[in-house]
C-alpha cells in the first residue's frame, strides 16, 4: 500500500550500527537538511578494529547531542519532524540497541511514525541523495568492511541479493592486507594512496591470481587474495617490501573480480544502470575502473559522493522515506537485530511483522 502525500515529509533518521553516531534530517527522500556525525574511528584505531563494548558506550554518551545538533542544523523544531527512521539491522547488537531505543522513544514522545531500516538499504539509498535523476531498477554493488553483495534493485523497496562474499568482505580484505603492509586500521585510504602512488611512479604491480569461483558464480571470495599477499611477503622476506607494488597488485586483483561479476549480473538481469555503495565505493581505483568499463560496455555507472560512502544517517533517512510512503511503518516491538536478510534473500522487501524488523 502506497501512502500518497501532497506535502513535504521530513524524516529524522538515526544510524548507530557500528562506530558512527549519526543523525540526519532529509526532506522527501532526496534533500539533505542536516547530517550530524560523531565518529569513533580515532578511539578504535589503537585496538586495530572496532571494539563493540566501547562503541556501544560512546553511542550512549553522544546520541542525544548528535540528535540535537541535527535538528538545530536543519533549522527545524521537533514538531516539524514527520517520521522517525532508524537502522535496526544489521550491525553490532549493542550499538544498534542504542539507536533503536532512542528512535522508539522519540517516535512515542512526538507521536510520529516509526520506520526500521536495513543498513544495506541505506547504503543503496545514499545514491538518491547525490543523483536526483536516479530511479530503480538497477544493479547495486555494496562493498564495505562487512559486506560485499550484488543486489538487484527492482524498486525502492524491493531488492534481491544475487551474490555475496563467502568469506571476507572487500573492505575487510583491504584492512587485513594493509596490516600486513604495516599500515594502521582502517587501512583502506592508505591502501588507495599507495596504489595511486604506484601508478604515478610507474611501479609494476605484483600479480596476484584472481578468484572467480566456479564459472558463472555470482559470489565472491577474498580470503584467498589476502593469503596470497601474506605468502608473497613471506617468500620475499629477505628483500625490501615494495608496498606500492603489492598494494597496486592487490587492488587490481580485487577490482577485476568486482567489475566482472557485477557487470555479468547486470547483463544477466538486463539492467542498464550500475550503482556502487558502501565505504569501499570511495576507493579511487575501483571508481575509475567501474566508470571506464561501464562506458566501454554500455552501462550507466552511478557513484555516491565520498561523504555518502561511509556510514551516515542521511542515507537511512532516504531509505526510510521510501519505505514510509509505501506503508512500511514499524511498531514499538521493533527490535535491534545483529544480522538478517542476506542469506535468505529477503533483504528490504516491505512487509509487516510484529517481532522481526521489516526489511
Amino acid at each position: 500500500m502506497t501512502v500518497y502525500t501532497h506535502r513535504d515529509v521530513n524524516v529524522l533518521a538515526i544510524e548507530t550500527s557500528c562506530d558512527e553516531t549519526a543523525c540526519s534530517i532529509v526532506r522527501n527522500g532526496r534533500e539533505v537538511l542536516s547530517n550530524a556525525i560523531f565518529t569513533q574511528m580515532h578511539i578504535h584505531r589503537e585496538y586495530g578494529g572496532v571494539v563493540p563494548e566501547i562503541a556501544s558506550r560512546n553511542h550512549l554518551e553522544k546520541i542525544n547531542d548528535v540528535v540535537d545538533k541535527a535538528i538545530l542544523d536543519a533549522g527545524l523544531h521537533k514538531e516539524d519532524i514527520d517520521v522517525i527512521a532508524v537502522t535496526s539491522t544489521p550491525g553490532l547488537i549493542g550499538a544498534l540497541v542504542v539507536g533503536v531505543a532512542t528512535a522508539k522513544t522519540m517516535a512515542y514522545a512526538l507521536s510520529k511514525p516509526l520506520v526500521g531500516v536495513h543498513h544495506i538499504a541505506g547504503h543503496i539509498a545514499a545514491n538518491y541523495l547525490d543523483h536526483g535523476e536516479l530511479e530503480p531498477p538497477f544493479i547495486s554493488l555494496v562493498i564495505s568492511g562487512g559486506h560485499t553483495s550484488v543486489i538487484d534493485v527492482k524498486d525502492y523497496n524491493e531488492h534481491e541479493v544475487i551474490g555475496q562474499t563467502l568469506d571476507d568482505a572487500a573492505g575487510e580484505a583491504f584492512d587485513k592486507v594493509g596490516i600486513l603492509l604495516g599500515l594502521t586500521y582502517p587501512a583502506g585510504k592508505d591502501m588507495d594512496e599507495l596504489a595511486r602512488s604506484a601508478i604515478k611512479n610507474n611501479v609494476s604491480p605484483v600479480y596476484f591470481k584472481r578468484t572467480y569461483l566456479e564459472k558463472g558464480s555470482p559470489h565472491f571470495s577474498f580470503s584467498g587474495i589476502k593469503t596470497r599477499v601474506m605468502n608473497y611477503i613471506r617468500a620475499n622476506k629477505d628483500d625490501p617490501i615494495d608496498k606500492e607494488a603489492i598494494a597496486l597488485g592487490f587492488h587490481e586483483a580485487v577490482t577485476d573480480v568486482l567489475v566482472k561479476k557485477t557487470m555479468d549480473m547486470a547483463k544477466r538481469r538486463n539492467r542498464k544502470k550500475i550503482v556502487l555503495a558502501g565505504g569501499v565505493a570511495a576507493n579511487s581505483l575501483i571508481r575509475n575502473k567501474f566508470k571506464e568499463e561501464g562506458e566501454a560496455q554500455g552501462f550507466e555507472v552511478y557513484l555516491p559522493g565520498l561523504g555518502m560512502c561511509t556510514d551516515n544517517a542521511a542515507m537511512i533517512a532516504s531509505a526510510g522515506y521510501y519505505k514510509y510512503i509505501s506503508g512500511g511503518i514499524s511498531d514499538y516491538y521493533l527490535d535491534a537485530v545483529s544480522n538478517t536478510g542476506l542469506q535468505r534473500r529477503i533483504l528490504l522487501k516491505s512487509r509487516k511483522q510484529r517481532f522481526a524488523p521489516s526489511l
